[in-house]
């Protein structure tokens, strides 16, 4: 599954929109405040807007049907759109100011414009961790749509990059999981010597790059700094490990693919598939599609595969336990009728059943805990969330974390890299001025 998109199209569509919405004064609108959302009303209707259309439409079909079941007073009136068709038509619905009750969002700075234009319900008294809600999800994925103490977003989807490995072709090279940046470089240039391509890597739609640059990041910069110059008012991307970041990525590309200035040009899911068909050794990847990427044949899909974090540098000075990924989400508009009845049908698709039910219907592991078990879903995908629990943190995809302007010269910038028409000393320049552009 493509998790993201270009991201001048993604954190940006939601600016454009917002730019009708305020008032005509410069003062921001402040976010939503707290409501009273007991008790509620199983009366009327609930809108809610997903991109899930296509292969995954299913769960939220369900859902709205069960729930329908369940309250026979309500009508749940769903609309999926595809990724792009969502784009497009929150940008409409925002404008407009028209959302429907439950909407969905990315984490990052896509969601926070939601938030700081008043647009998102205020849920800290409903889902903060410590309460009976928040209690039963991964800390971790409330994180992602909290800011300023206070929590917005519904995580559903628990999304989190991994690299997957051919156990078959690691010992026939005789090459173990390697531990740090420098013992995944060198399990490459072994692979190589036996003539095995060690990682499928394609680019063609730029957001590949920019998750190894989003971990990379993580592990060469201080948390605090990350947080700070993520943010255009405080930032500076001054810090030396932004460069170190992009210089480790080249290596990467450099030593463990075959593409390499040619990976530009090449399709994401045509490498994810040449993995699956055993002609590479590795490829990163989030755990969502860990069933597409596995090495097919039945053994194969059980046990021929396995994961490990993309590996931190010796010496790092950033957060070596953060991991990158960030969940899918649902905010509430403030201005539903019955927005009581909005919160309670996702407390619904979050309860532990529908999230086990989220996993057997489409695969998506649900921040929900325990809900993965052997009946919905493979020894990977739960050692894959296992592991996201032990994480410091996740760091949010760069795409989406930052303003639009940040993200694009970041993209444009490693596609410039992996070409050769660029430094890493030109990548950072564009991305401070870009930044400094947009304070």
């Amino acid at each position: 599954m493509k998790t993201f998109f270009k991201a001048v199209a993604a954190a940006g569509i939601v600016a454009v929109a917002l730019t009708g919405c305020g008032s005509s004064s410069t003062t921001q609108p402040s976010a939503a405040p707290a409501a009273d959302l007991t008790p509620v009303k199983y009366e009327g209707s609930v809108s809610v807007i997903t991109r899930y259309a296509g292969a995954n439409a299913a769960f939220f079909e369900n859902m709205a049907k069960a729930y329908e079941a369940a309250h026979p007073g309500v009508k749940v009136n769903l609309q999926q759109e595809s990724d792009e068709g969502y784009k497009d038509k929150i940008k409409t619905l925002t404008a407009s100011q028209s959302l429907p009750d439950v909407y969905f969002s990315w984490a990052g700075d896509y969601a926070e414009q939601f938030y700081d234009n008043g647009l998102a319900l205020d849920l800290t008294n409903m889902i903060a961790p410590k309460t009976a809600w928040g209690s039963t999800m991964t800390p971790q994925a409330l994180d992602a749509f909290t800011k300023d103490g206070k929590t917005y977003g519904v995580p559903l989807g628990l999304d989190a990059k991994y690299m997957l490995y051919n156990k078959k072709l690691f010992t026939d090279a005789g090459v173990a999981v390697p531990t740090d940046l420098n013992g995944l470089l060198a399990a490459c240039t072994t692979l190589k010597s036996k003539n095995i391509t060690p990682m499928s890597f394609g680019n063609k739609d730029g957001w590949p790059a920019i998750h190894f640059i989003t971990q990379l990041n993580s592990y060469n910069v201080p948390a605090a700094t990350l947080d700070k110059d993520y943010k255009p008012a405080t930032a500076s991307f001054e810090d030396p490990g932004y460069k170190q970041s992009l210089d480790q990525f080249a290596q990467i590309v450099d030593k463990c693919t075959t593409t390499g200035k040619t990976a530009n040009g090449t399709d994401y899911y045509s490498e994810r598939d040449a993995f699956g068909q055993g002609k590479a050794a590795m490829f990163y990847v989030e755990n969502l599609e860990f069933a597409a990427a596995a090495p097919k044949g039945s053994k194969a899909e059980a046990d021929g595969y396995d994961l490990f974090r993309l590996p931190a540098p010796a010496a790092a000075k950033g957060d070596t336990k953060a991991l990158t990924g960030a969940p899918d989400g649902f905010l509430i508009n403030p201005k539903a009728k019955n927005p009581a009845l909005a919160v309670d049908f996702m407390k619904f698709v979050t309860s532990k059943q529908n999230a086990e039910a989220l996993a057997s219907t489409i695969g998506f592991p649900s921040p929900v805990t325990g809900s993965l078990n052997e009946s919905n879903s493979t020894p990977q995908l739960r050692a894959s969330i296992q592991d996201l629990q032990k994480a410091s943190r996740l760091s949010i995809w760069l795409d989406t974390v930052t303003v639009p302007a940040v993200a694009d010269a970041y993209l444009s910038g490693v596609e410039g890299m992996i070409s050769g028409t660029k430094t890493s000393q030109d990548v950072m320049t564009a991305v401070k001025t870009a930044s400094d552009q947009a304070k």
